[in-house]
């Protein structure tokens, strides 16, 4: 057994939620916590403003490859990290892209600025949604130029939070996966139905690790997609699921409480917490051709 390839893919594993959590506290004096509050105060003008509107959020599982995402021309999406590679990318024209904390490590920042520069060519006129931790990196190398960004400041855990909302002006709860992400800002935005594919979580299960594309510039850069049966990784990874499982019931608390439905239309996978629907049905009725305003 590698011990050394062990300890840093279970450190990746946890880092998103438990050491993330811990590195940014106790970092407080070292970064400027009303700077980053100002920088994150602009995302009120989000509030609501797609109330009794519906969204899909468009993740990267492989179950993608086998729907018909021209249907969803005309609604609102949120496309996630390289989803930009989909061949239908530049038809169904998501309306926000969303890219989760950098986890630095087999990742370099070079590798993050040439990552930026794909995705600034092939999103669109998408608005971007990123963490604070990405801002210095951005200006320092003059990334996505005249495009519109959002930042967020995630500090906190999800234990810290009602079932009231999350206010994304603010300081949110570091996530365990962007599909979280996505959520916290769907419902901030007042949709009344969400949809989500190319959810699978199912890798506990397959033991294997794939995206609906062949990654390009962070080729080899995952430790996920990696193929290893030792114990030792089974519970590691299962360990991580129970955390993921425990931020999606906090958001379906939070979305329950203000009149807003949660739906999975994935094609398989192992997420269990929210209501089946078929992709094909739902997208094929009740579409709003106003979406896109």
């Amino acid at each position: 057994m590698n011990i050394k390839f062990i300890t840093k893919r279970f450190l990746f594993w946890i880092l998103p939620y438990f050491l993330y959590v811990w590195l940014r506290k106790i970092s407080k004096p070292i970064f400027n916590r009303s700077r980053i509050l100002a920088l994150v105060k602009p995302n009120s003008r989000f509030k609501d403003i797609h109330k009794g509107k519906r969204c899909f959020i468009l993740c990267n599982g492989p179950s993608i490859n086998k729907q018909n995402l021209l249907l969803l021309k005309d609604e609102i999406i949120f496309s996630v990290s390289s989803g930009y590679h989909h061949k239908d990318y530049a038809v169904i024209r998501p309306k926000y892209h969303c890219v989760p904390p950098v986890t630095y490590g087999l990742i370099t920042k070079r590798d993050v600025s040439d990552w930026f520069k794909e995705m600034d060519s092939k999103v669109g006129d998408a608005e971007i949604f990123l963490n604070y931790s990405e801002e210095q990196l951005i200006k320092s190398r003059n990334l996505f130029q005249g495009r519109s960004l959002n930042y967020f400041f995630m500090n906190n855990s999800f234990r810290d939070y009602s079932v009231e909302a999350i206010d994304i002006s603010k300081e949110i709860p570091s996530v365990q996966s962007v599909s979280i992400m996505c959520l916290i800002i769907a419902v901030y935005m007042g949709f009344e139905q969400i949809y989500l594919l190319g959810v699978e979580h199912d890798s506990f299960k397959t033991k294997e690790y794939k995206y609906f594309y062949k990654p390009t510039v962070l080729k080899n850069k995952d430790f996920m997609v990696v193929k290893n049966d030792d114990l030792f990784l089974k519970q590691e990874e299962l360990f991580s699921y129970a955390v993921l499982w425990s931020q999606y019931r906090k958001i379906k608390e939070i979305a329950i409480k203000n009149s807003i439905s949660i739906y999975n239309a994935s094609l398989g996978g192992a997420l269990d917490i929210f209501e089946r629907v078929s992709f094909e049905e739902v997208a094929s009725s009740g579409k709003n051709n106003e979406n896109k305003g």
